[in-house]
């Protein structure tokens, strides 16, 4: 990018680099909060046996946008009890922290706002942060709900943050480098290449990543700094308005880049899995565009996940989730972190090229017939009837067809 503004002298050039790059990402970002918002609604929606959204635009498409307007308009509140100057600030560096990840974090071969070595490290890193803007919320709103969501979410993070760099380590120690985009270009090919069919270990570890990351950004069914049900709503009740939606813009853009860096870490990055070779060297920009295509697609996918786990699993108590974290996930990646060692060390290549096509072979075949099942499978009609206290009343829609 900054050899597009190399007109100008220096340091102009790196700035001009910088505000484009600051535009395109958190446009982005911005775009990815309204399509989310959506999705979540027509996914829990389709769940609940519901439509979701439907008024507002063709299949309610305009429903964020209209969301997004009243909140900019709705009136800016803070309790009279509260430090206002750390009140307003909280929810833009949660932000914030969310942002710098996609710095980072690259959409294509070389298509990346800044190409650090330590791409990895630096992601767990910042996002790791944004618990402050959290803790930050908690304290300065003078509410104990707040306080306690706040609280509740330190601990969680700084649980999961173990077993959730544990997980990153594992594909960085097969590939031999912290840096994402060299990560990304390791598993050019078909699928088969990608680090999560590399051996037993990696394939484990790209489950328990997601599990853990998932837990990282406050989602059902770990959502316990929010809590409606115990903690009114955690963190943010006192919240109301712009900064309201700015915590939620936060979440949103922490689960696209944990998926974005699940996807290079475990899944091909940017690579579709179908070409034997790198689209962007091949195909020219093209090949860039659907490199950034491939990949926001398997990030939205991943998020996708994220949202049909919240949707339906129901929430754990605050004790169950640290215990979870620390009696399994942390063992659990311990070992995993170990095995890929020894694999690395001691395991024939003839070995490992015969676990990638195995393993890869299996999971293709399984997911064609899931996919020919839910295809094909006609879905179960309505009962004739009721459970329990309504046991042998008809159901409404039985009563109206029988009219």
């Amino acid at each position: 990018m900054k050899e597009l503004f190399s007109f100008l002298p220096s340091p102009f050039d790196l700035l001009a680099a910088c505000l484009v790059i600051g535009i395109i990402l958190i446009s982005f970002i911005a775009v990815s909060g309204l399509f989310f918002t959506w999705l979540e609604r027509k996914v829990s929606g389709r769940i609940q046996d519901r439509l979701g959204p439907t008024r507002v635009g063709k299949y309610g498409l305009l429903q964020s946008v209209a969301d997004a307007i009243k909140l900019i308009t709705k009136e800016d509140t803070s309790p009279d009890v509260a430090d206002k100057f750390l009140f307003k600030l909280a929810p833009y560096l949660a932000l914030c922290a969310s942002f710098v990840a996609f710095v980072s974090l690259p959409f294509g071969n070389g298509i990346v706002g800044h190409n650090l070595n330590v791409a990895a490290f630096f992601i767990l890193a910042v996002l790791s942060s944004e618990v402050f803007g959290v803790i930050l919320a908690g304290y300065a709103s003078g509410s104990k709900w707040s306080l306690f969501g706040g609280i509740r979410e330190a601990a969680q993070v700084v649980s999961y943050e173990v077993p959730r760099s544990m997980c990153v380590l594992i594909p960085v120690i097969v590939a031999g480098t912290l840096n994402l985009n060299t990560i990304g270009v390791q598993q050019t090919g078909f699928f088969w290449q990608w680090n999560l069919f590399h051996d037993p270990f990696t394939f484990v570890a790209f489950f328990i990543f997601f599990i853990v990351a998932t837990a990282s950004c406050k989602r059902a069914p770990f959502d316990l700094a929010e809590a409606e049900s115990e903690l009114v709503a955690g963190f943010h009740t006192e919240y109301s308005g712009i900064r309201w939606s700015i915590f939620f813009m936060a979440e949103y853009a922490s689960m696209f880049a944990v998926s974005g860096a699940a996807a290079i870490l475990f899944l091909g990055g940017w690579h579709s899995g179908l070409l034997p070779f790198e689209p962007s060297l091949e195909l020219g920009w093209f090949g860039h565009v659907l490199n950034v295509v491939v990949f926001v697609l398997k990030g939205w996918l991943l998020v996708f996940v994220m949202m049909w786990m919240r949707w339906s699993l129901p929430r754990l108590r605050i004790d169950q989730v640290m215990m979870t974290c620390l009696k399994y996930f942390l063992p659990i990646s311990c070992v995993l972190l170990v095995g890929v060692c020894l694999w690395e060390l001691f395991v024939p290549t003839i070995v490992g090229q015969v676990w990638r096509w195995a393993s890869a072979v299996v999971c293709a075949l399984g997911l064609v017939v899931l996919l020919v099942q839910m295809l094909t499978k006609a879905l179960p009609g309505p009962k004739a009837g009721l459970p329990g206290a309504w046991e042998g009343m008809p159901t409404p829609l039985l009563r109206a067809k029988s009219a």
